[in-house]
């Protein structure tokens, strides 16, 4: 799992890990540990000290190191404003796709040769099923689907720019699920985005603008009941994967180079 402050204690016996990768450092060390009964890594996407905006971000090695030590299925919450009326603060989104408006980040393994990973529906569907079945166990209304688009910040939009997003239909805005969730799907993992909305973007509601400490504070509000969700969510997610993710690899003509994690586990446990 990927995510922020609040899920640092989110698994049970936990140990750190170091990871090296050809990327470079990883934003933190891997905290490894279990849940229900099975492995799960968690690695904080903007380092436990919060240090990297979102365009620094070293999202190679963040998805590297994770599927180094055996991740096979990412679950990335996050935060994100709403471009729509109807989803004020504490909605939950389950996203269905994604629109990348982010320029200058490191978004790809595959440097060298022709190779095109499928992307087309860049969720989960099985990650995505399992998020559902948890929000109605749990009793917390979840909407299911959306368009979330990734922009690189760190500063929020004009309210020309959020009037624009939601012309296109798009549902949610946000500054770290891209390149993140394509880099997952190179490597063939399973990435399923929880969207928790902090705020109403600046062209939504003419009278107010977003700023910092609103949307850490909604985010901190609403935490303990996302963590909750997110650690009845684990022991739901398939052991043997049936969704198309691990197959994104398949037929490639250009493959990662060897001992990338992309072709083999490197050391450790499967993690959920």
């Amino acid at each position: 799992m990927v995510g922020g402050s609040g899920f640092y204690h989110f698994a049970d016996d936990l140990h750190e890990v170091e990871i090296d990768t050809p990327y470079g450092p990883p934003s933190d060390r891997l905290r490894v540990g279990s849940v229900q009964g099975r492995n799960v890594a968690f690695l904080a996407r903007h380092g436990r000290d919060h240090r990297f905006p979102p365009h620094r971000i070293n999202y190679r090695a963040n998805m590297w190191a994770l599927r180094s030590i055996g991740v096979q299925q990412v679950l990335a919450p996050c935060a994100v404003g709403s471009l729509r009326p109807d989803l004020g603060p504490g909605s939950l989104v389950i996203p269905d796709q994604v629109v990348d408006r982010t320029g200058g980040r490191q978004r790809t393994y595959f440097d060298e040769g022709a190779a095109h990973v499928t992307f087309a529906d860049p969720y989960c569907p099985s990650g995505r099923a399992a998020v559902r079945a948890a929000t109605e166990r749990a009793a917390m209304p979840a909407v299911d689907g959306g368009t979330m688009v990734v922009i690189d910040g760190p500063r929020f939009s004009t309210r020309a720019e959020s009037r624009w997003y939601a012309t296109q239909g798009w549902a949610l805005v946000n500054m770290t699920g891209m390149p993140e969730a394509a880099l997952a799907r190179e490597l063939a993992m399973c990435y399923t985005s929880i969207a928790l909305v902090t705020d109403v973007d600046a062209g939504v509601d003419a009278a107010t603008a977003v700023n910092q400490a609103e949307v850490f504070r909604v985010f901190a509000e609403h935490t303990e009941r996302l963590r909750a969700l997110l650690q009845d969510l684990v022991a739901d997610l398939e052991k043997d994967r049936r969704c198309p993710c691990p197959a994104a690899l398949d037929g490639l003509a250009h493959r990662h180079s060897e001992g990338s994690p992309g072709e083999r586990h490197v050391g450790g446990d499967q993690c959920g």
